[in-house]
């Protein structure tokens, strides 16, 4: 249940949905992506009629089963877009230039000064980037790769050719200094990048992940980090969160972030309000802005 009341600080509102409170009056649901939405907790709740996501992502909600009872489901595209493309693009220069590994040095005491091969990292500007999913974060990315003077690749399983850069999966490994990925989590991209992707990448090349933790296989990426088959990896999402898999928690060359590509106040805050005013427009009677499945509004209205 959810009331006009609802503060929009981040802080108060993500605290919305909790796995250990599951009131079967509940009427909507405003959940995190760490929050797995099955059809238990849907059977356990008969009045729920709205399930909002504060992700763009929703593979932790099941969203046939929702569909099978009537329940919308919304998600929150568009307003943190420019945050996690930001994010991405700080990954891969992180990675490149070994800022994890300089960081350490310093803290730990153990710089002693300039020296000529010291921390010797790969360049970002003039190469290539792959982009693996060309939405609107993968879009966003390829932007600001143009801006460092990058050619994109990119590569759509369930599309056609549409603009110069397309380019096949194989050939986008083969050819790309930069993998970034921005792909949903399906059958078909979990474990996307695995033993065999990962040995089509040039042994200098780096591999970015902010769209889930899944679409890598980490036991094949920590194996390829620690032979040096690539070159390095900025990581911001796991497959088993917060869990990270320790061959990459041991890795020099492995950046890792907390799923922060979203976590700035603004976007936050935006994310909240969306996921917010979609419950709130369900419960109105009105469609929400991004509805997820859209089947159950036109069998409504039928």
């Amino acid at each position: 249940m959810i009331t006009s009341e609802l503060p929009i600080d981040p802080r108060s509102i993500l605290g919305a949905y909790d796995e250990a409170n599951r009131p079967a009056d509940a009427d909507a649901i405003v959940c995190l992506l760490r929050d797995r939405i099955d059809a238990a907790l849907m059977d356990a709740a008969p009045r729920l009629r709205v399930i909002a996501n504060v992700a763009v992502g929703y593979d932790n909600i099941d969203v046939g089963a929702a569909t099978a009872r009537g329940i919308c489901v919304a998600n929150t595209p568009d307003v943190l877009t420019e945050a996690t493309a930001d994010l991405a693009f700080a990954l891969a220069l992180a990675a490149a230039r070994r800022l994890g590994e300089g960081e350490r040095l310093v803290r730990s005491g153990g710089w002693r000064g300039w020296e000529l091969g010291q921390l010797l990292g790969q360049d970002v500007w003039g190469r290539v980037m792959g982009v693996i999913g060309l939405g609107r974060i993968g879009r966003a990315v390829a932007r600001r790769a143009r801006g460092f003077g990058m050619d994109v690749l990119y590569t759509q399983p369930h599309e056609a050719p549409g603009e110069a850069g397309f380019v096949s999966f194989d050939e986008l490994l083969a050819r790309a200094d930069v993998v970034s990925l921005h792909c949903p989590l399906t059958a078909e991209t979990r474990n996307l990048i695995d033993a065999r992707a990962l040995a089509r990448m040039k042994p200098t090349a780096i591999l970015v992940n902010t769209a889930r933790g899944a679409c890598v296989d980490e036991a094949a990426l920590a194996a390829a980090l620690e032979r040096r088959q690539i070159f390095a990896a900025g990581l911001d999402v796991f497959a088993d969160e917060p869990r990270v898999h320790p061959g990459l928690v041991a890795s020099e060359h492995a950046v890792l972030a907390p799923h922060v590509g979203s976590a700035t106040t603004t976007t936050r805050r935006r994310m909240a309000e969306l996921a917010l005013g979609a419950a709130r427009a369900v419960l109105d009677g009105e469609r929400p802005a991004n509805l997820v499945n859209p089947d159950v509004w036109d069998r409504r209205r039928a």
